[in-house]
């Protein structure tokens, strides 16, 4: 029987963190589909963000949906992080990763009645509102419980991240946050300012994930200064902004983020305004630290082309089909300098279960392992298990030791959430 701590001794190299010869230990261990994180890495990740902004009065918060792991979590409340959750389950895997409620901001366009009086009851740090009916509805079951709350206001401030059109969040076509330019941002801070049961928080902004320049940021930082201090000067209490997430990371290259030039700029606009800001860092902080390996099953050659077939699919790694999303992809067993194209595909039945298409792929054989790199953000999270297929496990490598941090489930285990009223 496999434990699920074993010590293993500690590999690094300086691009992809842990070394090929221990993903590759680690995956005759655990089997495949396998995701495999990078615990050092990812506080050294944050511990970067957390000094490029630390000369300002600030709190990270790091966004759960970019990776919900109990265990990473934890790790990164002891390293000084709360967090940024969007929904009642996260909430409840935050707080089980003994991060405090009031290290706790609450983001999400479709708050339930249910998620809201959660995060009053636990009473978390701050509860972003992002439309009238939502106010509404808050103020409503804040006054009815005879609960309070701190409420801040999410804003849109028109601005177009760069970023692919499913994570771009800023621009008033999209659903979120709400607009600064036709007096209803205005009108509703001062509803939460005058209620008894609501306290003002301040502003929310957040344009958008996978942001690669700083521009963007600029010109979204600038128009919510410009909105805050327009309140400021009509009396209203604006104690905090937040500052939202996005910085994007470098998929080609599997680097670690450099936050230098992001803390500059920040610095640069928010020093000596008397603003206390938020930072949401997700992606930036994991994807790097994360690598998905899989097993080679077949190599079939095609019309014109290769197909390395694998047992990880887009129920295990949605992300390359579902945003075109690019993943540099290693043989964990080199074959010689022999490279010709490839797709890597999984073995569900949709055309859209890839890895990656057209892709120079060195000599594999079936039983090789790939890895999947910067796999740490937005994969393990947004598994399914489509065509019954169990979802990946999950490691945390951390000073010298994985821990199994996520089991795999059986099929039998799948079969039986299932309830047939027939027999």
């Amino acid at each position: 029987m496999i434990s699920s701590n074993t010590n293993i001794n500690k590999i690094r190299n300086n691009q992809n963190g842990l070394q090929d010869d221990l993903l590759t230990e680690l995956a005759d261990i655990y089997m495949t589909p396998l995701y495999v994180y990078d615990g050092d890495k990812i506080l050294e990740n944050f511990y970067a963000f957390q000094k490029a902004v630390s000369m300002l009065d600030c709190k990270i918060h790091f966004a759960v949906k970019a990776n919900s792991s109990i265990a990473i979590l934890y790790l990164l409340g002891k390293a000084g992080s709360g967090a940024d959750i969007v929904s009642g389950g996260e909430l409840q895997r935050a707080l089980a990763a003994n991060i405090k409620a009031s290290d706790i901001i609450f983001s999400g366009v479709g708050k339930t009645d249910e998620e809201l009086l959660l995060a009053m009851q636990h009473s978390i740090g701050q509860i972003n509102v992002e439309s009238g009916p939502e106010l509404e509805r808050l103020s409503d079951l804040a006054s009815s419980n005879n609960l309070k709350c701190s409420v801040a206001l999410r804003v849109n401030v028109d601005v177009d991240p760069g970023s692919h059109v499913k994570i771009s969040t800023g621009q008033n076509s999209t659903k979120f946050g709400i607009s600064i330019n036709d007096g209803q941002a205005e009108n509703y801070y001062q509803k939460i300012t005058l209620h008894p049961n609501l306290v003002p928080a301040g502003l929310a902004v957040h344009i958008g994930s996978q942001i690669r320049k700083l521009a963007p940021f600029e010109k979204a930082y600038k128009a919510l200064l410009n909105f805050s201090n327009h309140l400021r000067s009509k009396g209203f209490d604006v104690p905090c902004l937040d500052l939202g997430g996005g910085v994007g990371v470098d998929y080609e290259t599997n680097m670690s983020p450099d936050f230098f030039d992001y803390g500059a700029l920040v610095n640069r606009l928010f020093a000596n305004q008397g603003y206390r800001l938020g930072f949401e860092p997700g992606r930036s902080i994991v994807a790097n630290s994360g690598n998905l390996i899989t097993k080679v099953i077949y190599v079939k050659q095609g019309y014109d082309k290769r197909f390395i077939i694998v047992d990880a699919a887009m129920n295990d790694f949605i992300r390359p089909t579902l945003y075109d999303a690019y993943h540099k992809i290693d043989s964990l067993r080199p074959r010689g300098d022999f490279k010709d194209i490839a797709d890597i595909v999984g073995p569900i039945c949709e055309t859209g279960d890839y890895l990656a298409k057209e892709r120079l792929m060195p000599l594999v054989k079936a039983g090789d392992y790939l890895a999947v790199r910067s796999a740490g953000a937005y994969g393990a999270v947004m598994m399914s298990n489509y065509n019954t297929r169990p979802e990946a496990s999950e490691v945390l490598y951390h000073n010298g030791e994985a821990h199994l941090v996520r089991k795999r489930r059986t099929v039998e285990d799948l079969i039986k959430m299932d309830t047939n009223p027939f027999v």
